[in-house]
């Protein structure tokens, strides 16, 4: 998996290129908690179940049902969001699926169980570029700083790549500034 800073990192992307009048802050940070909360299954370590699980670590918590669950959650809450409510669904399940997605493409672990209920095979991408993060204390050793750096090139800068550029076309068409 993605540490939970890149985990952060596509919501915070998005709320940095639409802006605060689009995705008000309270809401940027409502999408940073989407995108991180598929990990806390990884509570189920600590409860004795297996990682296999459909209700293990990469599991249920990392289907797009859950993600569409998190995202009705937040139409519920979309005064509080201070947005509509599909506003809020869609912002909302997104950043969730983005967490599968970005596990799915990391070089290690059993896969995502994107497909939960409906299938409990564990999916990659055929593509993984990124490295798997070593889960609790291991994080802070050198495998750590290797998993870092392969997250900030495959995830953090092209993302940042996208988003700078996109805020400042929509700062330039809100101004009426013509290129």
């Amino acid at each position: 998996m993605p540490t939970i800073f890149t985990h952060a990192v596509i919501p915070l992307a998005a709320g940095l290129a639409l802006g605060r009048r689009t995705l008000s802050p309270r809401f940027v940070a409502a999408g940073m908690f989407a995108a991180i909360a598929p990990d806390f299954d990884s509570i189920a370590f600590k409860l004795g179940i297996a990682y296999a699980d459909q209700f293990g670590h990469r599991g249920a918590s990392h289907s797009i049902a859950f993600a569409i669950a998190l995202g009705v959650l937040a139409a519920l809450c979309a005064s509080w969001l201070r947005t509509t409510r599909m506003k809020a669904f869609v912002f909302i399940a997104a950043c969730t699926a983005s967490h599968p997605l970005l596990d799915a493409f990391t070089d290690g672990g059993l896969g995502v169980a994107l497909l939960w209920p409906w299938s409990h095979e564990r999916l990659f991408a055929p593509w993984r570029p990124i490295a798997v993060s070593p889960i609790g204390a291991g994080f802070f050793s050198l495998r750590g700083l290797e998993v870092l750096w392969s997250e900030l090139k495959w995830v953090v800068l092209p993302t940042l790549l996208l988003a700078i550029p996109v805020r400042g076309w929509r700062a330039r068409a809100r101004t009426g500034i013509a290129e």
